[in-house]
């Protein structure tokens, strides 16, 4: 199928995800994702999850847990006697083999007992980036959203897809707010992997691989992520890999 071709006419528009608009005539506003040059946004860093070209980057740790509440990634390491830097895998932390979701045993009393969610952003941590985001840049009201077609939860047959490195992605449209409006359609629906808004100011990344959730913008954005409260965050540079 070509990827920037529209739905055929004739066919019922898709139902919303949430909120979001599922967009089928008109891919364009996605094409740029797509014009990347070898060294510069290769899929497993950092700029070919989220996008490259941006003044500076941030990688959002997904949280462990404990009795279903949110635990940092450092509370871990410290109890684990380790440290968590800009590149540390989760499964280092926690010293296990990198395919540590095959452990039948895992957790620390009083510590964590459940491993960060993989995956595109979890909602807890959407709620806290989304006001950071919304204030750098000038169209919160319009933005863009890629949806890998792979995750299942919905039949996505027919619908059109826009390419990133390795993955599918359908095309949605919204709100910033509206992002985690998947939620109203399942609990458990996943929310869009690419984020970006109509001028481009930021575009948040995530993958079905990954415990963390990747942002490029302004110097200015970046450090405000660093400062919010209630967020793991480091800063990274686009040809990082990713984890």
């Amino acid at each position: 199928m070509d990827t920037w071709s529209p739905r055929p006419g004739g066919e019922p528009a898709p139902a919303p995800y949430g909120r979001l608009r599922v967009e089928v005539e008109d891919l364009a506003p996605a094409r740029w994702l797509g014009e990347r040059h070898p060294g510069h946004g290769d899929f497993g860093t950092v700029a070919g999850v989220a996008a490259p070209g941006f003044p500076a980057y941030a990688r959002v740790l997904h949280p462990a847990s404990l009795d279903e509440r949110p635990v940092r990634w450092d509370t871990v390491a410290a109890a684990h006697g380790r440290k968590v830097d800009a590149l540390t895998d989760w499964h280092e932390v926690i010293g296990a083999e990198r395919f540590y979701q095959n452990l039948h045993e895992y957790g620390l009393p009083g510590v964590w007992d459940e491993h960060p969610a993989e995956g595109p952003t979890p909602d807890e941590v959407a709620r806290a980036v989304i006001p950071v985001l919304a204030r750098h840049t000038g169209t919160p009201e319009r933005c863009w959203y890629g949806l890998w077609e792979g995750y299942g939860r919905r039949e996505w047959g027919g619908v059109p897809t826009f390419p990133t490195p390795e993955r599918d992605e359908i095309l949605l449209s919204g709100p910033l707010a509206d992002v985690v409006s998947p939620e109203l359609v399942d609990e458990f629906a996943e929310l869009p992997d690419l984020w970006w808004p109509q001028d481009r100011a930021w575009c948040v990344g995530g993958d079905v691989d990954l415990v963390s959730t990747y942002v490029g913008g302004s110097e200015q954005l970046i450090a405000e992520l660093l400062a919010t409260p209630g967020l793991e965050v480091h800063r990274v540079s686009p040809g990082d890999p990713v984890g």
